[in-house]
């Protein structure tokens, strides 16, 4: 059983992704999250918690860790500020982290039109902000993956997707399969450094993913 750090857990796609490690047999979900009063809802489905904040030291967090996804963002529609300290200084301070602990997997939940900040009227800075992260992480030394999703949405998941280095074009996709995208990537050995954008679309999302050529 591998112990893995979800980061931005008590987000919607983050609550998705520690149910969905409990369920599995080959993970177990830590919970990161800032405030005590957030334990309960996490305690009482059976998964652990860890205290912490993105925004402090939060390296006591890695302690006994094997793999972490990273799923926190402060969202597109808060201030400058809050972007650059959640999305790309906490990122960064993650990834330090990771790679000092020794962690064998990182896997990133980014965005789509982070090649091309400039081009998305609005997100310019947060964009940047998760560029500047997800450049980090390639730069390190850790095993990583990123997934780069289109427009979130809450419908039901269909694991029907569209999956490329870069798609060329927007979309939408439930968090249900971005959060499932967000699990196998950190069991799939194809992915191993590997950047993806990832839209609703025909193909089945574990073998797009198994399949789709970096760069391509």
């Amino acid at each position: 059983m591998q112990n893995v750090l979800v980061i931005g857990a008590n987000g919607n796609t983050g609550r998705l992704i520690t149910k969905l490690l409990r369920d599995s047999s080959e993970f177990k979900p830590y919970a990161m999250i800032r405030k005590e009063i957030q334990q309960p809802f996490f305690q009482n489905q059976g998964i652990s918690t860890t205290l912490a904040d993105l925004e402090e030291d939060f390296s006591e967090a890695f302690k006994g860790m094997d793999k972490v996804i990273f799923a926190a963002g402060s969202g597109g529609h808060t201030s400058d500020e809050q972007t650059t300290l959640i999305d790309r200084n906490g990122a960064i301070k993650a990834i330090e982290y990771a790679e000092a602990s020794k962690l064998k997997k990182f896997v990133m939940l980014s965005s789509m039109g982070t090649y091309a900040p400039s081009r998305v009227e609005g997100l310019e800075h947060y964009l940047k902000a998760k560029k500047a992260a997800d450049d980090f992480l390639r730069k390190s030394s850790i095993n990583y993956t990123i997934v780069q999703p289109g427009g979130l949405t809450n419908k039901k998941g269909t694991e029907k997707v569209e999956v490329a280095y870069e798609l060329k074009k927007t979309g939408q996709i439930p968090r249900e399969d971005v959060a499932k995208a967000l699990v196998y990537a950190l069991e799939l050995q194809r992915t191993k450094n590997m950047s993806f954008e990832v839209i609703s679309g025909e193909n089945d999302l574990k073998e797009a993913m198994k399949n789709f050529k970096q760069g391509a």
